[in-house]
């Protein structure tokens, strides 16, 4: 981790990431935010970008957990709760990005149904 560039490296693979789902999100329909800092990400299904308890607590819910739980089933695991943060570390290259927003796009199908 103390190598020159390792953290900037890891913040661009989890803008990818969240990009790749709000993209995702977009084309299906879905109303969905992400906030992100460094290698922590938060995923919200709300039209507006979150950034208070309040805001995050009047997110779907229902869709979260629907998503999570079709996630699962693609062989994604997020944080179970809506209002807990994922990280992407060192580990996650493009090959898993790429198969995490492919996974979010079938995904979000069945969070909007």
């Amino acid at each position: 981790i103390q190598a020159p560039g390792f953290h900037d490296a890891l913040e661009a693979k989890t803008h990818a990431l969240c990009d790749g789902l709000e993209a995702a999100a977009r084309d299906a329909g879905i109303a969905f935010t992400t906030t992100r800092v460094g290698a922590m990400f938060g995923l919200f299904f709300s039209a507006e970008r979150v950034d208070t308890y309040a805001q995050a607590v009047a997110c779907d819910l229902v869709a979260f957990n629907k998503f999570f739980h079709a996630m699962l089933e693609r062989g994604v695991y997020l944080a179970p709760s809506a209002f807990e943060a994922g990280f992407v570390s060192s580990a996650h290259g493009e090959a898993e990005i790429a198969r995490t927003i492919a996974a979010a796009r079938e995904s979000f199908r069945i969070a909007r149904g």
